[in-house]
């Protein structure tokens, strides 16, 4: 009976001792998320791999001001500073080393423009005396770059390409007719910087003695107006934006000479409305390689052009049904000694790498199967081998492979589950792994190319040690069959007090875009803790990849083409009806939220899925494809000329009227990505529906509407409405 009655009173002990534990935990409040930034992660920045494999360089930051030191790989240990930013009086946020690592260019003073463009203060350090040497006089000047013979360094400013010679300051205009809203010279325009990644557009050749650059002619490209408010009489900004199925500017292709002092532009053929998004050296300063595009983006050519008399030939074509996807055809090496190039294609239906001889033809295909090469990280010539990210581990990984340059002997470097991502040596002995999964923060290591872990450089293990405080779930993965039988990955964050025989209110976030996606095994940011934050009020919050995303292929990326929303939607109220078949689900009490794209899904799936979805919140969402730019949209839906119905067909502004639920409709007015305009005509046709709804903007803000107090602003009246609303 003694032992018995002991056992009793342990085993209560032990239960009790376990609730107190769990009330211990603290709930993910908004302040954590916004205010005090608890669960913000650290990593390590400005890494650049040095000449000799043996070092690496860092951007470290202190209150003494910023410095670049040398890391030893084989000790770990810092050997040396590079440069010190209190010894040269520069605050700089950024460098880069020119080819010998005996100089350097530091940026200061940086003005964000758009999403890639910038300008700044820019000094080169003499890394041997330590010196610093301001350029043009302290202007704030774009994307300078060192040429690769150490003494010149080429820059955009007023829309120009300018080179300034190190030694005399002496300055070289190398265009004169840049003209702001008429004529860009060695920078993108506004819908290339957004739409192709790019923003400085210039190259200098190998030997330094020439310097290739785009120009767009965008005089004839429609201004959009932007009217900035704060003062007594706001003002106009005003750019170029080319809207679907609107002129584009003008793009050509020019190599400037230093001996002869003249420029000439290389042959792209007499078509004009085409897209050239690219340029490439290709180990010789006599020949330039380009991409070229025609407007509808279904056809992808590979030029090479004489750099002395601008004459080119044809190397390489692919040609789509739908569209050739340039981000999976953004890998392009070429190798030593006219060996050819190698490039990534999702020809056979997923995207995987290729090598062609320097004309052009295949080779050999080097990696093939039912998964997706997403980044090539490097091509080691002397060694044969190629170092890739893929997912062939599943959709929601990204893992280190390398494989030979024939194609045999692939093998697995980063075993561990979730996604990782590297920073690999240029003599392809080490790199830096990132690597994180859904549920741990990212952990930065120095490795072997064979994956073996040298030293941990970063291992978030303060804000590990925080989590544990918290009452948080795991965010769980699972799959549901949708329309069609087609199966969809998507996560679902349970409040940490789950209880499976109650009923919970759902919120579904989206995006949703074409090659987007959300659901992978990869630590989250903000947005992710603020869903964790309405967890712990009582919500469950879900993600579903629908048709149309990337990583699963391209037959499965493009199903949404020439019809963008129509099986997107379709597919977000099939995983609304899938959950309001579980038990603990309330099935009256489900509702989407989403960005951008994301805002566009959760509008439109509000209206057309009105029986399943009881509330929505739309923040800066494209409202009508007619507002949006000309490279995006057209790549996806052709051009309206082409295809009308498919820009009006799916638009929220057609379904106005069947809108039953809470909308909440959220713009910035100072938007020049999805323009505030889209939300203007959303509620225009609202009103005329005689619809009720909620709308809120915040002035000046552009597409990430931040800065200041406005995220927290934003995502407390989020919740506010999801509380009242849902």
């Amino acid at each position: 009976m003694y032992l018995l009655k002991n056992i009793g009173t342990l085993v209560f002990a032990v239960f009790f001792a376990t609730i107190a534990i769990a009330q211990e935990k603290k709930k993910v409040t908004l302040e954590d998320v916004f205010k005090s930034n608890t669960f913000s992660s650290e990593s390590v920045y400005g890494i650049n791999w040095m000449n000799d494999g043996q070092f690496y360089s860092s951007l470290k930051r202190s209150a003494a001001g910023p410095s670049v030191v040398k890391i030893n790989v084989a000790t770990g240990q810092q050997e040396a500073v590079l440069i010190d930013g209190q010894k040269i009086g520069v605050n700089f946020s950024s460098y880069s080393f020119n080819a010998d690592e005996s100089k350097a260019l530091v940026v200061s003073d940086i003005e964000r423009i758009y999403r890639r463009s910038s300008k700044g203060v820019n000094h080169v350090v003499d890394l041997e005396t330590g010196e610093a040497q301001l350029l043009v006089k302290g202007e704030k000047i774009m994307y300078a770059t060192l040429s690769p013979d150490n003494d010149k360094v080429a820059y955009v400013k007023d829309n120009n390409l300018f080179v300034i010679e190190l030694a005399t300051d002496k300055i070289t205009q190398i265009t004169h007719d840049g003209k702001w809203n008429e004529v860009i010279n060695g920078a993108a325009d506004w819908v290339y910087e957004e739409e192709f990644s790019m923003s400085k557009a210039f190259d200098w050749s190998p030997d330094g003695k020439k310097l290739a650059f785009i120009r767009f002619d965008e005089t004839d490209v429609p201004e959009f107006n932007m009217q900035t408010w704060g003062e007594l009489y706001p003002k106009d900004y005003k750019f170029k934006y080319p809207k679907a199925g609107e002129k584009n500017a003008d793009v050509s292709i020019h190599v400037y000479d230093f001996a002869s002092q003249k420029t000439v532009k290389m042959d792209a053929g007499t078509e004009t409305d085409i897209y050239l998004p690219r340029i490439y050296w290709t180990g010789s300063s006599n020949t330039l390689a380009f991409l070229r595009m025609n407007r509808l983006q279904n056809q992808l050519d590979l030029f090479y052009a004489n750099t002395a008399t601008g004459e080119s030939n044809l190397v390489l074509q692919e040609k789509s049904d739908t569209y050739v996807d340039l981000d999976y055809n953004d890998n392009l090496f070429f190798l030593k000694d006219n060996k050819g190039f190698i490039r990534t294609s999702e020809q056979d239906g997923f995207k995987h790498i290729y090598h062609h001889d320097n004309s052009g033809k295949l080779i050999r295909q080097v990696t093939s199967g039912d998964w997706e090469v997403t980044n090539m990280v490097g091509v080691d010539e002397k060694g044969k081998k190629i170092y890739f990210i893929s997912t062939e581990a599943s959709p929601l990984e990204r893992n280190l492979y390398v494989i030979n340059m024939d194609g045999k002997g692939k093998k697995l470097l980063t075993p561990a589950k979730g996604t990782h991502a590297v920073n690999m040596s240029k003599d392809f002995k080490y790199y830096i792994g990132y690597h994180s999964d859904a549920n741990t923060p990212s952990k930065v290591t120095l490795n072997q190319a064979s994956g073996k872990e040298i030293q941990v450089l970063e291992d978030n293990q303060e804000l590990r040690d925080r989590l544990r405080s918290f009452a948080l779930s795991k965010k769980e993965f699972f799959q549901f069959e949708a329309v069609e039988g087609t199966s969809l990955n998507a996560y679902m964050i349970k409040p940490a007090d789950f209880d499976e025989s109650k009923k919970y209110p759902v919120l579904m976030y989206v995006y949703g875009g074409p090659g987007s996606q959300n659901v992978t095994n990869s630590w989250g940011g903000t947005r992710d803790f603020w869903h964790h934050h309405l967890a712990a009020e009582g919500y469950i919050v879900v993600c579903v990849d629908n048709r149309g995303t990337g990583a699963r292929g391209r037959d499965f990326k493009h199903s949404t083409y020439a019809n963008l929303g129509k099986i997107e939607v379709e597919d977000q109220i099939a995983g609304a009806k899938y959950l309001g078949t579980l038990p603990f689900v309330d099935k009256g009490r489900i509702g989407i939220w989403g960005w951008s794209y994301g805002g566009y899904m959760s509008s439109l799936s509000l209206m057309i899925g009105n029986d399943v979805f009881k509330s929505a919140i739309a923040v800066a969402p494209v409202t009508t494809w007619r507002y949006y730019d000309t490279i995006y949209t057209e790549r996806y839906l052709q051009t309206p000329q082409l295809n009308a119905a498919g820009y009006d067909d799916n638009s929220p502004i057609t379904h106005v009227n069947k809108l039953k639920g809470n909308l909440l409709l959220i713009h910035g007015t100072g938007d020049d990505n999805v323009h505030f305009q889209n939300a203007v005509d959303l509620v225009d046709a609202l009103v005329k529906a005689d619809k009720q709804f909620d709308s809120f903007y915040y002035p000046n803000r552009n597409h990430g509407i931040s800065g200041g107090n406005t995220s927290w602003h934003l995502y407390n009246m989020m919740t506010d409405f999801i509380k009242n609303k849902l």
